[in-house]
């Protein structure tokens, strides 16, 4: 990698954090964590990241989808790529029950099921950082 990206995973569950934080950073990315949305939204508009890696189902409920939409309108984090890993799908169809659930919840995100193995999470991540560079590159 001849730059080195900067990644952001919000998630509430420490455990999680720590075994995607220890795959990404030996694949060699900068990898920064935050427990909670309110966290979360300060330290993405404190910094500047490549990708953002997105838990949906924290606290009380989905506070991930809130969250993911505040950053889609706000325009200075508006295009930073995001990557929700989640065990959505099965806990979504509880909370939501009797509505259709869609990976859509999300505008604009890329899903991946939890668990996921550590080589399909690092295929997902090295193709939204490389795909998020060309666009970049393409506006300047």
């Amino acid at each position: 990698m001849d730059q080195q990206k900067r990644l952001l995973i919000i998630d509430d569950d420490p455990e999680f954090v720590d075994g995607v934080r220890g795959s990404l950073t030996a694949a060699g990315y900068r990898v920064d964590a935050a427990y909670n949305p309110r966290e979360g939204f300060e330290t993405l508009k404190a910094n500047r990241y490549d990708l953002l890696l997105l838990d949906i189902l924290m606290g009380r409920g989905a506070e991930g989808i809130p969250l993911a939409r505040k950053i889609r309108k706000d325009p200075r984090l508006a295009g930073i790529p995001i990557l929700v890993v989640t065990g959505m799908r099965q806990q979504l169809e509880f909370l939501f029950r009797g509505r259709s659930v869609s990976a859509n919840l999300v505008p604009g995100a890329e899903v991946l099921e939890k668990p996921v193995e550590p080589g399909v999470l690092l295929a997902k991540v090295g193709a939204l950082v490389k795909s998020s560079g060309a666009v970049a590159a393409k506006a300047r």
